[in-house]
């Protein structure tokens, strides 16, 4: 579950309001004079600089650099400030990079590139009034000596985007390289700018509801809106345990498209079902909500502690094992499988921009050998007559319909199931194949979505 935007607010009035926080907002006449030396945002923005440079560092690094003594020794809103901070300049990335270069005529230290990087992602993307986030980025630089040397760059390269303005950037630098070629060649140049225009975007939060659940009195409690399927949408940020329903057990925080294999099993009351990789557990939830008896199985029991939590919120029941899917040693089978296959996750980059930047060529090939072993285990898991859905939140060709292409030559027991896109997916998804290939660009109206692969399989009897 994504916990951006925890803090109560949107990200820019975080922005506007940190900018000013413990002063009176000032007179134009003092706002050239910046923020006092007490102001209390600067912490935030040395945090927001530490997950900067975590999440390029590697992967889940910025989810590690919250736990540590500087970002734990924050205010809760400032933390929340500081991450969203953290997200802006890496949703934009290549573009403040591009504004930069135009001013510098040769590239500075890293640690003086991340101050101005943290200053525009503020002014640029959150709104924050331009003196504060400039003279907050002089006064970190001045008081590092490895930095201090260039606190006059600083001022000068952030005062004159100020000025006149940050000129022509193109969405498609905020993606790889590597990773625009590949989805320029899978989906055609029209789909990478809708990819490039998406990973821009803060996404809003989808709820999944339990069965029974009134689904308009939820969308109206939390100003949401119903997406196909029935995932309500809302705009709304802050701690979620706050919210209308979330004691009661009413629903769970699911992306729209993350919740589409679960429908697309269609488990029925009294059936069994297994989820083979069910951290964080969000589809084991729609199986139980649905009626089936559900095991899931994780290699993670750190991450299956928060299914476990939700469990036992929603009041919903499950066997839950920590073990590697693969090792399991039980005898059992099931009338319904679901494997969401660990993966690359380059669908999830609304939601988790440090992706794009942590993801690697030679992981795609080495992360479709664990899916490969997967299927074939999942499939021997599945009784004559029932189903198997596997998924990925992976946009690469290789983790999902190459998948299942050689999952099918090898394993003529298996036929796919046409997918009705009424599931929650948009019409656009559905290929000629009977599966669906979510890209995180389709349903722009509505604000996007995760993008997934997902086909149904049938077990011939």
């Amino acid at each position: 579950m994504s916990t951006e935007g925890r803090g109560g607010q949107s990200s820019q009035a975080r922005g506007r309001r940190m900018a000013t926080k413990g002063r009176p907002r000032p007179a134009p006449a003092e706002a050239a004079q910046g923020p006092s030396q007490d102001d209390i945002g600067v912490e935030a923005r040395v945090v927001a600089g530490i997950l900067l440079n975590a999440a390029l560092e590697k992967r889940n690094g910025l989810d590690e650099a919250l736990s540590q003594p500087a970002a734990r020794a924050l205010e809760p809103v400032d933390r929340a400030f500081a991450r969203a901070v953290a997200m802006a300049a890496l949703r934009r990335l290549g573009e403040i990079d591009q504004i930069l270069d135009r001013r510098l005529k040769k590239s500075p230290p890293e640690a003086v590139r991340t101050l101005m990087r943290i200053a525009l992602a503020q002014t640029l993307v959150l709104e924050t009034p331009a003196f504060a986030a400039v003279s907050t980025a002089v006064k970190l630089a001045e008081r590092d000596p490895k930095t201090r040397p260039y606190k006059n760059l600083v001022n000068a390269v952030l005062r004159g985007v100020g000025r006149e303005g940050p000129g022509l950037t193109t969405a498609e630098s905020n993606l790889p390289d590597w990773i625009a070629a590949r989805w320029k060649a899978t989906y055609g140049e029209a789909a990478l700018a809708g990819l490039a225009l998406a990973a821009r975007e803060e996404p809003a939060t989808d709820l999944s509801l339990k069965p029974g659940v009134d689904t308009a009195a939820v969308a109206a409690a939390v100003d949401g809106e119903v997406l196909t399927g029935g995932t309500v949408r809302t705009g709304r940020r802050g701690d979620v345990a706050g919210w209308p329903g979330f004691e009661d057990g009413d629903w769970w925080v699911q992306d729209a498209a993350a919740a589409v294999p679960g429908r697309l099993l269609d488990v029925k009351p009294g059936e069994t079902a297994l989820d083979m990789c069910a951290a964080p557990g969000g589809k084991t939830l729609q199986l139980a909500a649905d009626g089936a008896t559900v095991v899931a199985l994780d290699r993670s029991a750190t991450r299956l502690k928060r299914l476990t939590q939700n469990l036992e919120r929603t009041g919903l029941t499950a066997e839950v094992v920590a073990v590697p899917a693969e090792d399991w040693e039980d005898a059992r089978t099931f009338d319904a499988v679901l494997l969401d296959a660990p993966c690359t996750a380059t669908g999830t980059f609304r939601r988790n921009p440090e992706v794009l930047r942590a993801t690697k060529p030679a992981e795609v090939a080495k992360l479709a050998d664990v899916q490969h072993r997967l299927l074939d285990a999942a499939a021997e898991r599945v009784k004559p007559g029932g189903r198997l859905v596997y998924c990925t939140c992976s946009l690469e060709r290789e983790e999902g319909e190459t998948q299942i292409i050689a999952f099918l030559r090898r394993n003529p027991a298996f036929r796919t199931v046409a997918a009705d896109p009424a599931v929650g997916a948009p019409p656009e998804a559905l290929t000629p194949e009977g599966w669906l290939r979510i890209l995180p660009s389709m349903w722009a109206e509505h604000g996007g979505l995760d993008g997934f692969f997902a086909a149904k399989l049938e077990r011939i009897a």
